[in-house]
């Protein structure tokens, strides 16, 4: 069997679960994820390399309608450049939910390359014969290469949207080699890992306008000192991260660490703070400074 390889974007509204898509799908964390609305900032690529194939996926921020500032503006070109320079698009959709903001996206896909439909949270549907009808529904709305229903979180039905994906990649030598996963850095992860614990253990106690910036990556043989600032827009927001006696950032740190523990397969020694830059999410200087494209 002749060897594939190609580019895979995923793309949809925000809270679809595209980020959970991407590591279930690559078998490894990389995309962070949390219950907000949202979280995944930047373009991340995962990559999945098996006997007959080289899936290159990249995962895309949530398409944005509403907060619109510098921040979100450059969200919302990473979509769309991402699409441009794919071999196949996963348009990634809720189970029995399809709005204007999905319809904002479907605007988006290309029309000269495949595009396939991803119905995630089908366990989340517990009459599954309503399921048809919806799927008629969708479908009519764009010429879809493939519509292959899933739960990501559960591992279903994923199989099949690879080998559907195969079919669509050009034949060629791997892009990566086959034990890489992602091209982004550890210093990179460690950052998104300090902010998804942020978001998981704070929710809506936090502003949308939180960033982490490592200030001090330092590599020691199999030891990481990481040294992360959680960036927050006003001092008021300072005693919510913190907590009583520190507790909540301790918490934070903690958790963070672990991950990364695990992510890297080797110790981590972790230091977490808080610092404050008014505004930061509409200035042009410092969203590029913090590391978005």
């Amino acid at each position: 069997m002749e060897f594939r390889t190609g580019y895979i974007a995923i793309v949809g509204r925000p809270n679809v679960g595209k980020s959970t898509l991407l590591n279930h799908l690559i078998g490894q964390k990389i995309s962070i994820t949390s219950r907000k609305a949202q979280t995944t900032r930047h373009r991340i690529v995962g990559i999945r390399t098996d006997a007959d194939a080289q899936y290159v996926f990249v995962d895309t921020p949530g398409f944005q309608m509403q907060h619109q500032n510098v921040l979100n503006r450059v969200m919302n070109r990473t979509v769309t450049q991402s699409l441009s320079d794919v071999d196949v698009a996963l348009f990634v959709i809720e189970a029995m939910r399809f709005d204007a903001r999905d319809e904002k996206v479907l605007a988006l896909l290309p029309r000269n390359q495949p595009v396939v439909l991803v119905i995630n949270k089908i366990d989340k549907v517990s009459d599954k014969s309503t399921l048809l009808p919806f799927i008629e529904k969708v479908s009519a709305s764009f010429p879809f290469a493939a519509i292959i229903p899933v739960s990501a979180k559960r591992d279903a039905q994923l199989p099949e949207l690879v080998q559907e994906i195969r079919r669509h990649l050009q034949e060629g030598e791997p892009i990566y080699g086959e034990d890489e996963i992602t091209d982004r850095s550890e210093r990179f992860l460690a950052a998104e890992i300090v902010r998804e614990k942020v978001f998981r253990l704070l929710g809506d106690e936090i502003p949308y306008s939180i960033s982490v910036e490592i200030e001090k990556f330092e590599t020691e043989g199999d030891l990481r000192r990481v040294y992360a600032a959680i960036i927050v827009d006003r001092d008021s927001q300072k005693p919510i991260l913190i907590g009583k006696k520190g507790e909540k950032l301790k918490e934070i740190g903690t958790q963070a660490r672990k991950d990364m523990e695990e992510l890297f397969g080797l110790k981590v020694y972790l230091e977490v703070w808080v610092k404050v830059k008014s505004g930061w999410a509409d200035d042009e200087r410092a969203v590029k400074s913090l590391g978005y494209e």
